[in-house]
């Protein structure tokens, strides 16, 4: 069978986008890690699925290249507004999505009526251990008085050294490490440390974090179940909202995020993060399927 399928990207951050609206796909874990294989499949971060919702003008299912399923991913939601609004299924400039994590509003900026940037009402900071999650009895001792409200600059030794993490969920978990130079981080020895950490017991995503000025950070990512990847939304906020708390940046203020495939900006305000950035379409294809992919017709309500 043929699989229709579009190709986007939020600041490098690439997925492959699946119009559902009409159609089932029974088995996304393991068509996210065929189709994700960048060289005998489609190539990306992952899937998504866009699909109809109750609660919202659409929802949105993602998928990382290891089949695993995210909560929510800021660069491809940005990019499913814009499939939404460039081919005419909705028609408004503010826009629900509904996710895992909830449902986002998202404010589209076009230029000759395409979508080119979106802003994401990406929600409240989550900061509390047990709401990330990080497993407080993990940490040594000492470092803690007491049940902490939040984890910002606690030192623990991951793989044999020493950093000082901060740990934010933007609906999905974040430990944010603060260096001098996020060039020289061997981040393919360190990232799987991270993620597989007893610390974390949904694994986790890790943000090294360059302050390069006082509104202006750099960043690269290990994402869970993706590994080292261009760009990371929800990363970049998680990096800002550190940044903020580790007194780096400042509060209500516009904060540029550079990552290796593009720039995100990112306003924290009253514990409500908003992230910015672009939404670009690479190409729309046809990809013929072997029959285990289990997709068809979606049937009707009176069927």
């Amino acid at each position: 069978m043929n699989l229709n399928f579009t190709k986007m990207h939020g600041a490098g951050n690439d997925y492959i986008f699946i119009d559902c609206f009409d159609i089932t796909i029974d088995n996304p874990e393991s068509l996210s890690i065929s189709l994700s294989d960048r060289h005998f499949g489609i190539g990306g971060d992952g899937l998504v699925m866009i699909m109809r919702s109750d609660n919202a003008d659409a929802k949105m299912r993602m998928f990382n290249s290891d089949g695993s399923e995210g909560k929510m991913c800021g660069n491809a939601i940005r990019c499913v507004a814009k499939y939404l609004y460039d081919n005419n299924i909705i028609s408004k400039q503010k826009i629900s999505i509904e996710t895992l994590s909830g449902i986002k509003i998202l404010s589209l900026t076009t230029q000759s009526d395409i979508v080119t940037h979106a802003t994401v009402d990406m929600g409240n900071a989550i900061l509390k251990p047990e709401l990330i999650p990080v497993r407080t009895d993990a940490l040594p001792a000492d470092s803690l008085s007491s049940l902490p409200e939040s984890i910002v600059g606690v030192p623990v030794n991951i793989g044999g050294a020493e950093y000082a993490i901060t740990c934010v969920s933007m609906g999905n978990p974040h430990v944010v490490i603060f260096c001098e130079n996020v060039d020289n981080i061997p981040l393919s020895t360190i990232g799987p440390l991270f993620e597989n950490a007893p610390l974390f017991p949904d694994r986790v995503n890790t943000e090294f974090v360059q302050v390069i000025g006082r509104n202006r950070l750099k960043m690269r990512v290990w994402e869970r179940g993706s590994g080292e990847t261009l760009a990371c939304g929800t990363g970049a906020c998680a990096a800002a909202v550190a940044a903020v708390l580790n007194g780096h940046c400042d509060e209500a203020t516009d904060i540029s995020v550079l990552l290796p495939g593009g720039e995100l900006i990112i306003n924290y305000s009253e514990g409500i993060v908003h992230m910015t950035g672009d939404c670009i379409k690479v190409f729309s294809g046809t990809i013929e399927m072997g029959a285990t992919v289990l997709c068809g017709t979606k049937k009707s309500d009176t069927e």
